[in-house]
C-alpha cells in the first residue's frame, strides 16, 4: 500500500473552508509528511484484521524526522499561537474578505491543529509501548552502515522505542568465497565491521542474511528467502548448483592426486638417502 503523505483536504482537517488554508500550512511543518503518512496508515490498519503490520521506512533521516514530529508539532502550534496573539484580527478580517464563514476563524483553525496533534500524540503513544511496537534495523556490514545503525539505535533510545533486533544484509561467507580474490578481499573487510556489530550490540538478536546471485522476487522466492530470518543460514547447505559442486569436487581431485605426488617424490628422495 501507497499514501501519499501530503495533508489533503480529507477527514483529517475538516470543513472545506479551513481545508486549503490549514494544508498549506501544516505541510510547511517540517516532517509532517512522513508523520501524516504513519497517522493515515494508522487509521486504516485500524480497519483491517491483521495481527502483524510491518511499515518499511525510510533511510534513518526520514525516521528520526518522523520520531521527532511530536516535539516539533507542539513548537510549530506555540509559533502559531504567538503570531495570533500578535496580528490579533487579521484571520478574522481575511476570512470576511474572502467571504469565508466563521468557520475558518482563528479559533477553528487552531482546533483543528490541536487535532492534528491528538493523532500524533496517538502515534507516538503506540511507539513507545513495547508490546505493540518494535523496530528492527536492516543494515549491510560496511562502515556507514554501521554508522547509521549506532545512529538510529542512540535516537530511538532516547525516544523510548524498543529495538532489540539487527539484520545484517548482503554478508559473504567463507565457505562460498571460493577462489575469488575480490570476494576474499570483500569478505576481510565485512568480517572488521561484523565484528564491530557484534562488539556493540552483543545483547541484540543479530541475523546474518547471505549476499544472493540473484534478486528476491516473487512469493516464492520471499517465502524461501524468509525462512533465514528464523533459521540461521547455512553456507555449507547453499553452495552452487550440482555442476558447480561438481566441479569443484573434479578440482579438489585434481588437488589431491598432484600433493599424492609430491608426497612420493619426497618419501623417494628419503629412502635414497
Amino acid at each position: 500500500m501507497e499514501v501519499d503523505p501530503t495533508v489533503e483536504n480529507d477527514e483529517t482537517l475538516g470543513s472545506e473552508g479551513v481545508d486549503d488554508f490549514l494544508s498549506d500550512l501544516a505541510n510547511a511543518i517540517p516532517g509532517i509528511d512522513e508523520a501524516m503518512s504513519f497517522a493515515e496508515m494508522l487509521k486504516l490498519v485500524q480497519t483491517m484484521d491483521y495481527s502483524v503490520i510491518v511499515f518499511d521506512t525510510a533511510p534513518t533521516g526520514h525516521t528520526l524526522r518522523l520520531l521527532q514530529f511530536p516535539s516539533t508539532l507542539e513548537k510549530g502550534l506555540a509559533k502559531v499561537m504567538s503570531l495570533r496573539n500578535k496580528f490579533g484580527g487579521v484571520i478574522s478580517q481575511m476570512s470576511r474578505i474572502f467571504g469565508v464563514d466563521t468557520e475558518f476563524g482563528e479559533d477553528a483553525i487552531l482546533g483543528k491543529l490541536e487535532g492534528m496533534k491528538d493523532i500524533i500524540e496517538q502515534v507516538n503513544r503506540q511507539f513507545k509501548d513495547p508490546d505493540l511496537t518494535t523496530f528492527v534495523c536492516v543494515c549491510i556490514p560496511e562502515f556507514l552502515s554501521l554508522y547509521e545503525t549506532e545512529r538510529l539505535v542512540q535516537e530511538l533510545a532516547k525516544f523510548e522505542i524498543d529495538t532489540h533486533n539487527i539484520i545484517i544484509n548482503q554478508v559473504i561467507f567463507d565457505e562460498e568465497v571460493v577462489e575469488s580474490k575480490l570476494l576474499k578481499a570483500r569478505m576481510r573487510m565485512q568480517q572488521k565491521y561484523l565484528d564491530q556489530f557484534y562488539m556493540l550490540y552483543d545483547d541484540f538478536n543479530i541475523t546474518k542474511l547471505p549476499l544472493l546471485p540473484q534478486e528476491v522476487c516473487g512469493v516464492e522466492a520471499l517465502k524461501e528467502f524468509s525462512h533465514h530470518f528464523v533459521t540461521p543460514y547455512q553456507p555449507s547447505l547453499a553452495r552452487g548448483s550440482v555442476e558447480e559442486l561438481q566441479n569443484r569436487v573434479a578440482a579438489l581431485k585434481e588437488q589431491l592426486k598432484d600433493a599424492e605426488a609430491e608426497l612420493e617424490k619426497v618419501q623417494k628422495g628419503k629412502q635414497k638417502i
